[in-house]
C-alpha cells in the first residue's frame, strides 16, 4: 500500500502552497515535489513547504520552500505567510512567530487588513544590494545594480537587480500588453549573469506610492502574485527615485503593501487564506 501524505493547501494572494511536516516527505525530494505540485496530475500549487522542528528553542518553527520543478528556493513572502496561518492553526493563541529559512530568521506579526481574515506583517530584512551577495556576475559591478544593459532577444533592457534573500530583477515597463513579459521572464532567469537563476518582475508605475507588477518567478513561471517579487519591485521603484518609501503593489491576484525603512528593513504586509485539508497518494 502507498504511503498516505496528509497535506494542506494555503495561498497568500494567489500564490498557492502546500505544506506537508517533515516526517511525511519521501526520500527523492525533487520527484516528490514535482509530481504533488502538478495541476494535471497531482494536487498543484505554485510551490511546497516543508515544516520542521526549529533549531532555536526560541523560534516557532523552520521550513524549506521547494519550487514546482523540483529546484530550491531561499525565500517567499507569501509562502512564509502560508506556514504562519499553518502554525497558527495549532497555535491560535499566538500573535508573533518567528520562522527559520534558508533565508534567515523572519519575524510575523498578526494584523488586520481590509477584507482578510488573517493576514501578517512580515520582516523580510534589509535588501541585499552587492553584486557578490545576490549573486549577480561580474560580482565586482558596482551597487546598487540600477540601469544595467542586460541583454535579451529584444535587445539591451535597463534592469535593477537586487536579493530579498532570493535574486530579483526588475524591469520597468509602460504597458504589459506592448511586451511579451512572459517570454522576456523565461529568458532572463537562466540569464548568465545570474549564477543561481533569477526570479524576474515586470513594474508599471501608477503612482509615487503604487505600482503594478506581472511576475515570472524562479522554477515556477508566471504566478498571479510574489511576496519577495513585491518587495523587490518596490525596492526597485523607491531606489530608482520613482516612488516614496511605504508602496502599495497591485499584483494580478490583489494587493500587498511594502514599506522599506532603511534602519529596520523592508517590511511585506498581506493576507493568507486556507484552502483545504488533504491526502496525497503518491503513484
Amino acid at each position: 500500500m502507498n504511503k498516505q501524505i496528509p497535506f494542506t493547501k494555503y495561498h497568500g494572494q494567489g500564490n498557492d502552497w502546500l505544506v506537508v511536516s517533515e516526517k511525511h516527505i519521501p526520500a527523492h525530494l525533487p520527484e516528490f515535489a514535482r509530481a504533488i505540485l502538478d495541476r494535471h496530475t497531482g494536487v498543484g500549487a505554485d510551490g511546497l513547504i516543508i515544516m520542521m522542528n526549529p533549531s532555536s528553542r526560541g523560534h516557532d518553527a523552520r521550513v524549506r520552500f521547494i519550487n514546482a520543478d523540483g529546484s530550491e528556493a531561499e525565500m517567499s513572502g507569501n509562502g512564509i505567510r502560508c506556514a504562519g496561518l499553518d502554525l497558527l492553526s495549532r497555535r491560535p493563541q499566538k500573535r508573533s512567530l518567528k520562522i527559520e529559512t534558508p533565508a534567515g530568521i523572519k519575524t510575523l506579526e498578526k494584523t488586520k487588513l481590509p477584507g482578510s481574515k488573517t493576514a501578517f506583517r512580515v520582516h523580510m530584512g534589509p535588501p541585499i544590494l552587492n553584486a557578490a551577495e545576490i549573486p549577480f556576475f561580474p560580482s565586482e559591478t558596482a551597487s546598487p545594480i540600477l540601469r544595467f544593459p542586460l541583454a535579451t532577444y529584444a535587445g539591451d533592457l535597463p534592469v535593477t537587480v537586487i536579493s530579498i534573500g532570493n535574486p530579483h530583477c526588475s524591469v520597468f515597463v509602460a504597458d504589459f500588453k506592448a511586451v511579451d513579459w512572459v517570454r522576456l521572464g523565461a529568458g532572463i532567469e537562466r540569464n548568465e549573469h545570474f549564477p543561481n537563476r533569477t526570479n524576474v518582475e515586470f513594474v508599471k508605475l501608477v503612482s509615487r506610492d503604487e505600482i503594478e507588477v506581472r511576475f515570472w518567478e524562479r522554477g515556477v513561471g508566471h504566478t498571479q502574485s510574489s511576496g519577495t517579487g513585491s518587495c523587490a519591485a518596490a525596492v526597485a521603484a523607491i531606489l530608482n527615485g520613482h516612488t516614496e518609501r511605504t508602496v502599495r503593489v497591485r499584483t494580478e491576484a490583489g494587493p500587498l503593501a511594502v514599506e522599506w525603512d532603511e534602519s529596520k528593513g523592508v517590511m511585506l504586509s498581506g493576507p493568507v487564506e486556507k484552502v483545504m485539508n488533504g491526502i496525497y497518494l503518491p503513484a
